[in-house]
């Protein structure tokens, strides 16, 4: 499946459809948020390997392509490694998104920009810019593995990381459990319950009797 296909469904759908399709998907660190809400992201991974010091990221920032997402490694920097320029010169060139282990700053501003943007923490003080570290190459963030060329995709819930390959595989999958739970939803909204939906008496004598079992909705 080429990108953009890939990228056009993923954005119909949500970061909890593709876990529930796939529990073993990588999910970057919670503590890692979006500055802003009500956003999505997809984006091919640009990584970072950096330390206390930007000059690696604005490197990022010249070389990514559009549709790619910058992916820093701060290697538990303390310092701001990105504020209100770097996404600034990210949505002029068309790139995904932003996503920094570590600390940002310029945040009011970056809040009402149309850029995915997370960060660990925030920080008014920056880093230097004296040193240049590596780009493009395997990295962690948010304690899984990222590597260049990877995907990523995130929203209010949180960020996921996968092969193109491994997203395509189970992108039929999180479109049925996306409607799954929009029948569920309309059947509440008309005054169903949940648990008659649910086999929850079922599954919960299982559980209490030892018996392998399986929480499931009957819709």
């Amino acid at each position: 499946m080429n990108f953009n296909d890939l990228k056009e469904r993923l954005l119909a759908l949500d970061t909890p459809c593709i876990c529930d399709a796939n529990k073993n998907l990588r999910v970057i660190d919670p503590a890692i948020r979006p500055i802003r809400s009500g956003l999505q992201m997809v984006g091919r991974a640009h990584t970072v390997r950096c330390h206390e010091d930007f000059l690696t990221v604005i490197k990022a920032l010249r070389d990514a392509a559009p549709d790619e997402v910058i992916v820093v490694d701060s290697q538990d920097s303390r310092l701001a490694l990105a504020g209100e320029l770097f996404p600034t010169e990210a949505m002029r060139k068309g790139l995904g998104g932003i996503v920094i282990d570590g600390a940002c700053r310029d945040t009011a501003a970056i809040g009402r920009m149309d850029i995915p943007y997370y960060a660990r923490s925030v920080n008014c003080v920056a880093g230097t810019a004296s040193k240049i570290f590596e780009t493009q190459i395997p990295i962690t963030c948010g304690g899984v593995p990222v590597n260049p060329g990877d995907i990523l995709f995130g929203d209010d819930d949180g960020v996921v990381v996968a092969t193109g390959d491994e997203l395509a595989a189970i992108l039929d999958t999180a479109e049925e459990v996306q409607r799954k739970e929009h029948r569920l939803l309309a059947q509440m909204n008309k005054g169903a319950s949940l648990l008659d939906m649910l086999n929850f008496e079922e599954h919960c004598a299982n559980v209490q009797a030892g018996k392998e079992s399986k929480l499931v909705f009957l819709v």
